[in-house]
């Protein structure tokens, strides 16, 4: 499936969960298969921290493949010959939405001037592109990690434009553990002298190193020991014994300094600053009085909630949190824990038991809306 880079811009103004105004404002975005005239068929896919809207199709400025091509297109899962699948890039992020390294009404990049955005920042823009293509209600809402907050935001937030939601490998909150390794990531980004105060663009630099240093830190928490262990073990780098010094003498060094360089190339060191600091502030249950289940009450669509068994980074006790919060509230709701030793990233990957529990769901969701 071949992507084109859509770019709708909207004279509106988006308010803000931190009060501020934001006006105009840009949302990247693609679109698979067709609306049905009922309008009902559309299943809106949020993608987590570092990917992007080409959920299908390769992106057409990195060059990079579909991050989810094995769910979704024709005759997949998520078949893109019956369904209207809308992916669009958050809001802060930096492939066609509005973000700290897009043009300021002084022509500048925004760079820090940029207003710090939460989770409902993001769906609130969401929601701009969804009415923006006259869709009152959205037959599916599927989202993994960070995908999975907004999800829960969306049928909190605006339950009745919800048929069915899968919140994959997520939280309501973010944990202490989580926050402390996004601070380490920003940290090592505002470390960087090339940061510039966040002024890189215009400055000429780029903080390459800082933000190589995070994503490594990051990688780390999307893989399992065991997944280490399987795919790298002890093994060394090109060498048969160690070197004595800092190279990389692990084969697993190798390949963190790897995906650290193909990092930078494709992503804003900015965007990566305050999209991490939305999650953090993503607790959920905040906003209704500390109970969770409140949030989930007006919510009357069917949901399923996913978890795999190695993910110490949204481990299955946070989905289970999510599950009993719902059965509370009398939400339809399943809950599937996948046997895997792959980590986080499990939900990116060949998982037959993952793609089956979807499959089923998406079907009983079809049949119980009509579609």
């Amino acid at each position: 499936m071949t992507s084109a880079l859509q770019i709708l811009r909207l004279d509106i103004g988006l308010p803000l969960d931190s009060g501020a105004i934001f006006s105009p404002l840009e949302i990247g975005y693609e679109t698979w298969g067709e609306l049905n005239a009922a309008k009902s068929n559309a299943v809106l896919i949020c993608h987590a921290l570092t990917g992007d809207q080409f959920v299908a199709g390769p992106n057409p400025v990195t060059g990079q493949p579909a991050w989810w091509a094995n769910l979704v297109g024709p005759g997949q899962i998520i078949d893109t010959n019956r369904y209207f699948v809308i992916c669009s890039n958050v809001l802060g992020g930096c492939m066609g939405t509005s973000g700290p390294a897009s043009l300021g009404p002084d022509g500048q990049p925004y760079g820090l001037s940029f207003p710090v955005i939460t989770i409902a920042d993001m769906v609130r823009a969401q929601a701009a592109l969804i009415d923006h293509l006259g869709i009152e209600r959205l037959f599916a809402v599927i989202g993994g990690s960070m995908g999975g907050m907004q999800v829960l935001e969306w049928i909190a937030s605006r339950p009745d434009r919800v048929g069915a939601a899968m919140p994959i490998a997520s939280a309501a909150r973010h944990s202490a553990q989580n926050i402390a390794f996004h601070e380490v990531g920003r940290q090592a980004v505002m470390a960087d002298p090339d940061w510039q105060g966040g002024a890189y663009q215009i400055k000429g630099t780029k903080p390459v190193k800082g933000l190589s240093v995070a994503r490594m830190a990051a990688h780390i928490t999307y893989l399992s020991d065991a997944a280490l262990h399987r795919k790298f073990g002890r093994r060394l780098q090109d060498r048969n014994e160690v070197a004595f010094g800092f190279d990389a003498d692990f084969q697993i060094e190798s390949y963190l300094r790897y995906q650290g360089s193909r990092f930078v190339d494709r992503f804003d060191a900015n965007s990566y600053l305050y999209i991490t600091r939305a999650m953090d502030y993503f607790d959920l249950a905040a906003g209704f009085n500390g109970r969770l289940s409140d949030a989930f009450t007006a919510f009357k669509g069917r949901a399923c909630v996913v978890s795999f068994s190695s993910d110490w980074h949204y481990p299955p006790a946070d989905s289970r949190h999510i599950t009993r919060a719902m059965i509370g509230a009398g939400v339809e709701v399943s809950a599937f824990e996948v046997e895997t030793d792959k980590g986080h990233d499990a939900f990116l990957l060949d998982e037959p038991q993952f793609h089956e529990a979807m499959a089923g769901f998406l079907a009983a969701s079809a049949a119980d809306q009509g579609l």
